[in-house]
C-alpha cells in the first residue's frame, strides 16, 4: 500500500542529490537506489510502534496525564508495578535487553564525537538537522495536527535540544538517561498519534499513519547522517571510529525509540541509501512547511535570552547565515528563508576548525581534553538559552 504523499522524484529534495554535498554522498554508493526499492518500503508509512500505543492506552488514557507521568517516573526501577501494567512492563523489559550487536566502545566514540562538536554541533543540530527537516511537508504534518505552530518553535527547539544533549552525555548509558529519555519521547509520539487519530480528521490514505516507522527512520538519520554531514561542512574531520560509532550510537538509540533494527543503518553508505530512499518520494514543501520554518526563524526574537532586542536580531541573523550555509539557496527558498549574506563569515570558522582538528586528533590526551572542554561549552549554552535546571548528563 502506498500513500498519496508518495511523489517521485521529490520536487523538494531532487536538487539536493543532483548537486553539492548530496551528489557527493550519492557518488559513494555503487548504484543509485531505484524507484522499486522505494515502493517496496512504502508500506512502512502505515507501520507504527504498536507496543508503545498499547502502553499509552494502559497509562495516559486510562489514568490521565498527571498520574501516568508520575507512574512512569518509576520505570527502570524495582518500584514499578510491572504485574499491574503488563504492556508497560513488556516495553520496559524490551528496552532493557542489550542487542547482541551492541558495542560499548563504539557507543562511546559516537557520544564523544557529539560532545567534542561543542557549540558548532549545536548550530548543526538547530540550523541543518532541525530546520532542514521542515522541508518535508509530510513528515511534519503531525506537528501541525498537534498544534506545534500554536505552541511555538521555542518549545520544540528546547525539547529536541534537551533530548539530544542528555542522551549524548558521558554517563547517559550507565545512568539509563538514554533509556528514560527514549521512553519519554517514544510515549510522547504514541500519545500524539493516539490524539491525532482519535480526535482529528487525519487522512491516513494521504499521509500514512502519523509518526510512522519510515518517518521515524528519517528523524534518526537527521541525528546521524545529516549531523555528520554538517560537522564535515564545518571543518570537522571525524575519525573512522567516530563515524562508525555515531551510526552505532543512533542505531541503538533508534531501537530504544521503537524503530525496527532492520531499518536502521550500520554504515554511512547504508545511511546515504536510506536517506535517498526516503527523501526522493517526499511531496513539495507547502504552507505548513513554511510556517514551521518561519516560526523557528523567529524563535530568537521571542526567546528569554539574550536580553536586548538588538542582540536577539543579531542572533536571528547569525542563524539565518548558518541556514543558508548548510541548506543552500534552493532549500532556503522552499522554506521561505532569506538567503542571508552572513553565510560568508562561516567560511573563516571552517578554516579555523580544520586547523584545530589537526591538534585535537594529534594525541589521545588532546582528544579527551577537547571532548571535556566542548561538552562543558554545550552545557553552558543550553542552560543559558533554555533555562535548564540541574545537572546535565
Amino acid at each position: 500500500m502506498t500513500p498519496t504523499r508518495f511523489q517521485y522524484p521529490s520536487p523538494s529534495f531532487q536538487p539536493y542529490w543532483e548537486s553539492g554535498r548530496g551528489k557527493l554522498q550519492l557518488s559513494q554508493l555503487e548504484e543509485t537506489p531505484s524507484l522499486a526499492a522505494m515502493e517496496e518500503l512504502a508500506p512502512r508509512y502505515f507501520e507504527v510502534d504498536t507496543l508503545a500505543d498499547a502502553v499509552v492506552r494502559e497509562t495516559y488514557v486510562a489514568l490521565g496525564f498527571p498520574e501516568a507521568t508520575k507512574l512512569l517516573e518509576k520505570a527502570f526501577t524495582a518500584d514499578f508495578p510491572r504485574e499491574k501494567y503488563p504492556n508497560t512492563a513488556q516495553l520496559i523489559a524490551e528496552m532493557e535487553v542489550v542487542p547482541e550487536w551492541f558495542d560499548r566502545t563504539l557507543l562511546d566514540f559516537g557520544s564523544m564525537l557529539c560532545q567534542r562538536s561543542g557549540s558548532k554541533g549545536l548550530m548543526v543540530l538547530r540550523n541543518y538537522c532541525l530546520m532542514g527537516g521542515y522541508e518535508s511537508a509530510a513528515i511534519n504534518k503531525p506537528l501541525v495536527y498537534t498544534g506545534a505552530l500554536k505552541k511555538g518553535a521555542a518549545k520544540r527547539l528546547r525539547e529536541t535540544t534537551e533530548f539530544w544533549i542528555q542522551v549524548v552525555g558521558p554517563d547517559a548509558y550507565e545512568q539509563k538517561i538514554m533509556h528514560r529519555y527514549a521512553l519519554q519521547t517514544r510515549l510522547m509520539h504514541a500519545y500524539s498519534r493516539y490524539m491525532i487519530e482519535t480526535q482529528t480528521d487525519w487522512n491516513k490514505e494521504l499521509w500514512g499513519r502519523p509518526l510512522n516507522q519510515w518517518d521515524m527512520l528519517a528523524t534518526n538519520l537527521g541525528f546521524s547522517l545529516v549531523y555528520l554531514d554538517g560537522l564535515r561542512a564545518f571543518g570537522f574531520a571525524p575519525t573512522p571510529q567516530e563515524i562508525t560509532g555515531l551510526f552505532h550510537f543512533w542505531r541503538y538509540m533508534g531501537v530504544l525509540l521503537g524503530i525496527p533494527a532492520d531499518l536502521l543503518p550500520v554504515t554511512e553508505s547504508e545511511a546515504i541509501r536510506s536517506l535517498y530512499l526516503w527523501t526522493m518520494n517526499q511531496p513539495a514543501a507547502d504552507a505548513d512547511t513554511v510556517s514551521l520554518a518561519q516560526a523557528l526563524m523567529e524563535e530568537p526574537i521571542h526567546a528569554d535570552y539574550p536580553r536586548f532586542m538588538w542582540q536577539k536580531r543579531m542572533v536571528r541573523k547569525i542563524h539565518l547565515g548558518y541556514n543558508a550555509y548548510f541548506l543552500g539557496e534552493n532549500s532556503c527558498k522552499n522554506l521561505g528563508l532569506p538567503y542571508a549574506p552572513t553565510r560568508f563569515f562561516i567560511r573563516n570558522q571552517v578554516k579555523r576548525q580544520l586547523r584545530r582538528e589537526m591538534y585535537t586528533l594529534s594525541s589521545s590526551v588532546q582528544y579527551l581534553r577537547s571532548v571535556n572542554r566542548n561538552r562543558k561549552t554545550q552545557e553552558r549554552i543550553v542552560k543559558r538559552f533554555f533555562k535548564l535546571k540541574g545537572k546535565l548528563a
